[in-house]
């Protein structure tokens, strides 16, 4: 089975109901992966319409153009699709000269791809080198220098930081303490040291006990979240008015930003809560369009797992 079939997109009919695409509108998919997304959008775009999607993964990017172009061309729209981050998102954007976009998605986290491929070291159920790089060509710090080079300290931070961790200070030491012996480079050493870690009665609840630090890492090696906060400014800038943004987050760190960012430039008023007016004269920019995210359907995360933890929030531009 290939890459491209294994990859199920996640939210589809809600994220296009959502988005209120049109003929001729200018789409952005800030994460094209496979496009899964972006193929039932290119159908509501028409061929007066322009797709841009953007990722960092050469093979994804490779897939994408292959089955955008199964589209016929009387209906298929106009196609940039570009390698980059949506951290990005400016550039890339002024890149390919639009003066502004109508819609625009983003799919946060990990592609299943990505997770099945045990050579970019981002699953712990499979053994391969800990990099966890999203884009390996463009990118110096991998995993396995964050675990043999970090301190206690700022092992314990990252990890309790980026998942709740309970248990982040006790793994930050025993890692720190097996790495004496031997340096540790592959997930395996790593989820070993993890158990070794957790206590036994606490790992037989809440899942793989390495699930937490292995997000935990993934989201240190690559500024997910500086990244995700960038993007998502950027992308409010580049809407049109009435045009929609949609993010689909799949853990409460980066639920926790998006609906910050929604509600940021929602209320936009800086005045004191005393004040009988406003003063500061700064006006609303978005309007919240799901006061409570969209969840998966049980019929979905029975076909498709890793939908379980998705959420869905979706902003309009005044």
């Amino acid at each position: 089975m290939t890459s491209e079939y294994r990859h199920i997109p996640v939210l589809l009919s809600e994220c296009m109901e959502s988005l209120e695409l049109r003929a001729g509108d200018v789409y952005v998919d800030a994460t094209l992966g496979f496009a899964g997304h972006s193929f039932e959008a290119a159908q509501r775009l028409g061929a007066e319409g322009m797709l841009i999607g953007v990722d960092q993964d050469e093979v994804a990017l490779r897939d994408a153009a292959r089955k955008l172009s199964t589209i016929p061309d009387g209906r298929r729209p106009r196609l940039e699709l570009l390698r980059g981050n949506f951290g990005d998102l400016d550039d890339l954007l002024v890149s390919v000269a639009v003066p502004g976009i109508d819609a625009i998605l983003f799919d946060l986290g990990v592609s299943s791809v990505q997770i099945d491929t045990p050579s970019r070291g981002f699953s712990f159920k499979e053994d391969g080198p800990l990099d966890m790089r999203m884009d390996p060509g463009n990118q110096t710090l991998d995993a396995a220098e964050i675990v043999n080079t970090y301190n206690a300290a700022d092992l314990a931070r990252i990890i309790r930081a980026y998942s709740d961790e309970k248990w982040a200070s006790r793994i930050a030491e025993f890692v720190v303490k097996a790495r004496e012996s031997e340096p540790i480079e592959t997930s395996a050493q790593l989820v070993e040291i993890i158990k070794a870690a957790i206590p036994a009665s606490a790992r037989r609840a809440g899942g793989h006990p390495a699930k937490r630090t292995f997000q935990a890492l993934r989201i240190e090696v690559n500024s997910e979240l500086t990244v995700l906060r960038r993007g998502l400014d950027a992308a409010v800038r580049w809407l049109n008015p009435g045009g929609r943004i949609a993010v689909i987050s799949y853990h409460s760190l980066e639920d926790r930003i998006v609906k910050d960012t929604f509600a940021s430039f929602a209320n936009r008023c800086t005045c004191p809560p005393d004040l009988p007016v406003c003063v500061c004269g700064k006006e609303p920019v978005l309007d919240v369009v799901t006061r409570k995210p969209r969840l998966p359907q049980p019929e979905e995360v029975e076909r498709n797992p890793r939908a379980r933890s998705a959420k869905l929030r979706v902003a309009v531009k005044r």
